[in-house]
């Protein structure tokens, strides 16, 4: 617990699945909230099996008075009708209804500098090095429950800090895509190996339902991403090999021989509401992979490219889509490089979950090169298919895969084909001349990240990171940091006849010419100027209904990104939450409305001194999903 503050009383109530939580009110921290502002605090506990306590803690933020004042004249004019508006947040009760983005944050401290920092050295402000310098000891990660419902005086503000013990610098990485009433949500510790269930069913409150150690993967490490059933248990990427060197058993009794932790080959985790691990199949084929094309450092008996990061289902179509990044181990020993590009992995596997405990692996599809000609191989177009995301109507089975280093957009029509045909539909270079005539030398190393499709299948989103100047060579002038979308109606209604493909290097810059492949609806720059850009991001799949509760939409109006990656890559980012408004036409805004608290300008900046929990300086916001507590939401 933070000595920032001290309890004035506590008391021991049961929570949710038998959690032992404790409640308390905190007397004002000492710069962790204004004058005005109180901080009430409960923690949820787990035991687990060796013993250890896992807990975590909620610091509520009690409005202070202005904005007090400003909900009671909100709710008065909700209910006598002087603005109708007023009516879309207010129950009849005079309840406010909120809206809010859960986050998943770590800590920044310095375990985080790259070796770029390290090797550069850097000047510290003595006045400022609390603020800018990650030189402190690690502090602990937590879930920000940002309010996220526009028009409200909380619109933007921190409401609730989570924070999660005993672990630290778990380094907060995933969740799952999308969240829907009833679900868990999964949050993965990519150095911990640790993923963290949490009931977000009260929100802002939230307790924790469960943990899931490294020792209840022992086949797998590194978790990266989950896809919620609708069952309520999940499905996680843990991308690197097994706990310990040498073969490992998994639940279904087959066997693959790994490298070790962080290694090769990763699995497919199958966890229930709680966490608990109902299944770890493995990601890998029995026989042995291209020894070229899936190199391993120590090598294995069977090649294999098997390093899961993306995942996403078709529940009604019993497939689960995962893509191979990388052997993560390898791309985080800077200064010391890959001793070949191949360790960005090229590959896409298709499991069938029609025994949702027992996956089989049923295809491994090898993206195809595309046009460009890099200088270095590691910016060839399928060098590191770090994301997947799949179609939602049920008229469509496809999905599309993007590579991080390669930076391009794959799509197969169909997932259920055993032996799927993918094709290259998208060069991110035509995004990134859209909005910067200057980035010339394409989309080699630029970074792509999330990618999600729009519930109602109309438009593909992709963040991107974005590439320094210089990157290449003296004169590249890099690329934009940037979130863009993608029209795919034509290129779904083809189905299984479509011909699109980039093939050209016109078609590099300029886009497909086949007449259904996707068009550039809209690029928006992101100005940062740090080593990293926007990485992850999600969509608003909430709307309120006539009866005034919040119900799931098809219409994504606005989506969120964080400017943050991975410190210790050397490529960070610059800590902000940002809105993007999206147009019936499908263009792109700022939201300059959801400005941070502090500062008051767009975005919500995760680097400040003070938190609902504690003064513990700068955090790194690597994931988020939007979320409505069960009473508001039908």
């Amino acid at each position: 617990m933070s000595n920032h503050s001290q309890h004035s009383r506590r008391a021991l109530v049961l929570g949710s699945a038998g959690v032992l939580v404790a409640a308390g009110f905190m007397a004002v921290h000492s710069s962790g909230a204004s004058a005005s502002e109180y901080i009430s605090e409960s923690t949820s506990k787990i035991k687990v099996a060796d013993g250890r306590i896992f807990t975590a803690t909620n610091h509520l933020v009690r409005p202070s008075k202005a904005i007090l004042t400003r909900e009671r004249q909100l709710v008065a004019n909700a209910l006598n009708g002087t603005d109708p508006g007023a009516k879309k947040f207010v129950t009849a009760e005079g309840k406010i209804r909120h809206e809010y983005l859960v986050v998943w944050a770590g800590d920044r401290n310095a375990g985080d500098e790259g070796s770029a920092t390290i090797a550069h050295g850097q000047s510290v402000n003595p006045a400022t090095a609390n603020n800018t310098i990650a030189d402190e000891s690690a502090g602990p990660d937590f879930l920000a429950v940002v309010d996220a419902t526009k028009g409200l005086p909380t619109y933007g503000k921190v409401v609730n800090t989570v924070t999660t013990s005993p672990v630290v610098e778990n380094e907060p990485h995933h969740m799952q895509y999308v969240w829907h009433k009833g679900d868990t949500v999964f949050a993965g510790g990519l150095y911990s190996d640790i993923t963290y269930a949490f009931d977000v069913s009260k929100l802002p409150a939230v307790t924790l339902r469960g943990v899931n150690l490294p020792q209840d993967t022992p086949c797998g490490s590194i978790p990266d991403a989950f896809w919620t059933l609708k069952d309520g248990s999940a499905y996680g990427t843990y991308m690197g090999g097994a706990d310990v060197p040498g073969p490992c058993t998994y639940t279904n009794g087959e066997m693959r021989v790994s490298n070790g932790f962080g290694g090769s080959p990763g699995s497919i985790v199958h966890m229930d509401k709680n966490g608990k691990t109902l299944s770890e199949i493995p990601a890998a084929l029995p026989d042995s992979e291209d020894q070229l094309a899936c190199p391993n450092y120590p090598a294995l008996p069977a090649a294999t490219c098997a390093n899961p990061h993306g995942i996403q289902v078709r529940e009604d179509l019993n497939r689960l889509i995962a893509s191979d990044y990388a052997e993560p181990r390898n791309i985080v020993l800077d200064p010391v490089k890959p001793e070949s590009a191949n360790v960005f992995r090229d590959t896409v596997r298709i499991f069938d979950i029609s025994q949702r405990d027992n996956a089989k692996l049923v295809s491994v599809s090898h993206m195809p090169d595309g046009p460009r000609k890099e200088r270095s191989p590691e910016h060839e177009e399928p060098r590191g298919i770090m994301e997947t995301t799949v179609t939602n109507l049920p008229g469509h089975k496809g999905a599309f895969s993007e590579s991080m280093c390669g930076g391009v957009i794959y799509y197969t029509a169909d997932i259920t084909d055993p032996k799927p045909v993918w094709r290259e539909v998208f060069d991110t270079s035509t995004a990134s001349q859209k909005i910067d005539p200057q980035a010339g030398e394409g989309a080699g190393c630029s970074g792509g990240g999330w990618v999600q499709t729009s519930p109602d299948d109309k438009y593909l989103y992709h963040a991107v990171i974005g590439r320094g100047p210089g990157a290449l060579n003296s004169a590249d002038n890099g690329g934009p940091k940037q979130v863009y979308m993608l029209n795919i109606q034509k290129l779904l209604s083809a189905g299984k006849k479509t011909t699109c493909s980039i093939d050209t290097m016109y078609e590099v810059s300029h886009g497909g010419q086949e007449k259904e492949c996707p068009t550039l609806a809209d690029s928006y720059k992101v100005e940062d100027t740090t080593s990293g850009g926007p990485h992850w991001g999600t969509y608003d799949n909430f709307t309120t209904g006539k009866d005034g509760l919040y119900q799931e939409t098809k219409n994504v109006q606005r989506i969120a990104f964080s400017d943050y990656f991975v410190a210790r890559t050397n490529v960070d980012g610059n800590h902000k939450l940002c809105i993007l408004d999206i147009s019936p036409q499908g263009k792109f805004s700022l939201d300059t409305s959801f400005v941070d608290e502090n500062l008051g300008t767009p975005c919500v900046d995760f680097n400040r001194t003070s938190w609902p929990h504690g003064d513990y300086g700068d955090a790194k916001p690597h994931s988020m999903i939007f979320v409505v507590a069960d009473e508001d939401l039908r």
